[in-house]
């Protein structure tokens, strides 16, 4: 099976305006989750996934620059582009991450990819890690058939139409090491906050040509957890109802 990375991005954000183009140690904050994500074993293709609106422009400059392909479509139905974006470049599989997250690593990537293998699943995920570390895995097919029972074009927060076990095999991936298991935390870009407690992490590990494991991100963390604490109170989106066809 082929399995695609999909990098849904967009630069519509007004909490933290061009986020993913941050300026962090001399590159872009996109840059650094490319270069991270170019590490995974188990995945063929990298799709950077955004609209076809003039502002949104710069990302494709964004995925030339840096080697991988490009997809644009629906400026709302995320799970359309990225099932187009998937389609478009042969995948069997897609590997969902976003925009958001440049720490996603790619070692738990490719442990979710061989239990996703392993249990022949249609849709995995991972409610034990920091929040922005996973990805969701999906089958294209399976992608395909939620998308005709959803009712609604607005699938920014898209998981829960895949996580139907009545309809689909659906597995969950089990982090066991207690150093990784952390959900409470956030690694995400959404607020200035976040930011500020991203440049912080790089402030420490950061050396020029290396990419630092995430295994050093949680060890920081555990060592000084101030820096954890800088965005604390800041809470993530919660998913909207599910919307389906009658």
């Amino acid at each position: 099976m082929k399995f695609v990375i999909t990098i849904t991005v967009r630069m519509k954000s007004t909490r933290l305006p061009k986020k993913v183009l941050l300026p962090l140690k001399g590159k872009r904050y996109l840059d650094h989750m490319i270069e991270r994500l170019k590490l995974a074993k188990r995945t063929s293709e990298i799709v950077l996934c955004t609209s076809p609106l003039e502002e949104d422009d710069v990302l494709i400059d964004v995925a030339k620059e840096n080697g991988i392909k490009y997809y644009r479509g629906h400026i709302d139905d995320v799970m359309l582009r990225i099932y187009n974006a998937a389609k478009k470049f042969g995948a069997d599989v897609i590997v969902s991450t976003t925009g958001d997250n440049a720490f996603t690593d790619p070692i738990i990537m490719d442990e979710m990819i061989e239990f996703f293998e392993k249990n022949n699943a249609d849709y995995s995920f991972c409610k034990d890690l920091p929040i922005g570390i996973q990805s969701y895995i999906v089958k294209l097919s399976t992608m395909k058939d939620a998308i005709e029972r959803k009712d609604t074009n607005n699938t920014e927060i898209w998981g829960e139409y895949l996580n139907r076990p009545a309809l689909y095999r659906v597995f969950q991936y089990e982090v066991k090491d207690h150093l990784y298991n952390h959900p409470e935390w956030r690694l995400t870009l959404d607020y200035p906050e976040d930011f500020e407690l991203f440049k912080k992490i790089f402030d420490e590990l950061y050396k020029e040509g290396e990419i630092f494991s995430f295994k050093e991100i949680m060890l920081l963390l555990k060592n000084k957890p101030e820096i954890i604490k800088i965005n604390q109170e800041k809470e993530q989106s919660k998913p909207p109802p599910l919307i389906l066809k009658k």
